[in-house]
């Protein structure tokens, strides 16, 4: 877990190095350390995919602002936990993209119920930006979850021959 951890700081780290494209929308984000999260939640099961989702959220604390923490924990644990729900329908079980693609939109609509509880301001206007975003960053996480996930596997194979 610890490993994984140091995974999705080290990934959230360099996606908040890279440029803000100008024609992306405000709050656009990759959402890189997410392909963690999932691959916590596939592999190593709900629970533990609830931890690492959190402990993203208070590293956002730490590094960033309790408003984007609060967004974070929000998004992160619904996302989680529509994944996790939506991985138990057997047609889904394995479908990574599809599910990659579920955890996106859930979490950016719990980013956006979240934004409305902490500001008062109804902003559902925003709503056909996050589900494009989502399904577009979805799709791009499934994939590179499918792409990496041997070798987290492989790393996680050494660290316990080690033991």
């Amino acid at each position: 877990m610890g490993m994984l951890f140091a995974m999705a700081m080290a990934l959230s780290f360099a996606e908040s190095m890279l440029p803000v494209l100008p024609m992306l929308p405000p709050g656009f984000r990759l959402g890189l350390s997410n392909i963690i999260t999932m691959y916590t939640l596939f592999v190593l099961g709900a629970r533990k995919g609830f931890a690492i989702a959190v402990m993203k959220s208070v590293f956002v604390l730490l590094t960033r602002a309790p408003m984007a923490a609060y967004l974070s924990l929000c998004g992160g644990l619904l996302s989680v936990l529509a994944m996790s729900l939506a991985a138990k329908l057997k047609p889904l079980e394995k479908d990574y993209l599809l599910l990659s693609v579920i955890g996106a939109l859930a979490h950016n609509f719990g980013q956006l119920l979240a934004s409305v509880t902490y500001t008062g301001a109804v902003m559902f206007y925003y709503m056909p930006v996050l589900v494009i975003s989502g399904v577009m960053m979805g799709i791009v996480t499934g994939v590179v979850l499918k792409v990496v996930m041997p070798y987290i596997n492989k790393i996680g194979t050494s660290l316990h021959s080690t033991r």
